[in-house]
């Protein structure tokens, strides 16, 4: 076998699309508290990680209101605007007949979990489902992507620095599948690392190519579609190809 197994999903930006939903709520959230409009790149900097840590950032004094705001507006408009991104059921399907293991690591609480699966199913594909409720810590600290990986009977691996190992990168040897997380932002590289597994981020979710490239992924997705090559074959570009290209246009 090669590619990786288990696979490990974020939740928004990666496997459903919340980035509008996730903006107009931020948006909302401020004007209503703070009065003010900020630019989207600032009041989105800290998605991936729990809400009211995302809050606290904008406003520490304000933080329970924003969060209160945001929560009222975001789950009022949620089932209105949250979809799924073109590619990524076909993906999965492929990903769990291929027998991949399959999981979600998401900084969002258990109950918002609930409603992104009910609004767009895809829940019966992962194997494993852990959110900010199960775990003390969150992104970018390790300990939820390691416990997502206990639960699927999944070691780490291999330590951390050693991304490619059995990949197909060049100038690694072949091995037994190893563990991988994909993400949209910046804290899900982080977390993966820390956790000491490869990672890979996708350019479909809430931040922009430098923001993800500066946090040094092992590999980068530019469409749903290349999971299959990268988790099956470990056919992925990597972070230094990446880097040396020119940015995809529509």
């Amino acid at each position: 076998m090669r590619g990786f197994d288990p696979v490990l999903f974020d939740l928004d930006g990666t496997v459903v699309d919340t980035v509008e939903l996730i903006v107009l709520s931020f948006r909302h959230a401020v004007r209503t508290v703070l009065g003010v409009d900020l630019p989207d790149e600032h009041i989105t900097a800290g998605v991936g990680q729990p809400l009211m840590a995302q809050m606290e950032r904008l406003s520490r004094d304000k933080a329970r209101e924003l969060y209160d705001v945001y929560r009222e507006y975001n789950h009022r408009r949620h089932d209105e605007l949250i979809r799924s991104y073109d590619g990524i059921a076909e993906a999965l399907t492929a990903l769990k007949d291929a027998g991949r293991r399959l999981g979600i690591v998401t900084s969002k609480s258990r109950d918002t979990t609930a409603m992104a699966f009910a609004a767009v199913g895809m829940r019966t594909m992962f194997d494993v489902v852990v959110t900010a409720s199960d775990t003390d810590a969150h992104k970018p600290a390790p300990e939820p992507v390691l416990l997502c990986l206990e639960r699927l009977e999944a070691g780490a691996g291999r330590g951390a620095g050693e991304a490619g190992a059995g990949t197909g990168v060049p100038g690694t040897p072949a091995a037994a599948p190893a563990p991988i997380y994909i993400g949209d932002s910046p804290v899900d590289v982080h977390a993966g690392r820390a956790a000491g597994i490869a990672t890979a981020a996708v350019a479909w979710g809430v931040f922009g190519r430098d923001a993800l490239l500066e946090a040094a992924p092992d590999f980068w997705l530019e469409r749903p579609e290349e999971l299959v090559d990268l988790c099956l074959r470990g056919r992925g570009r990597t972070l230094r190809e990446v880097a040396a290209s020119p940015p995809a246009r529509d």
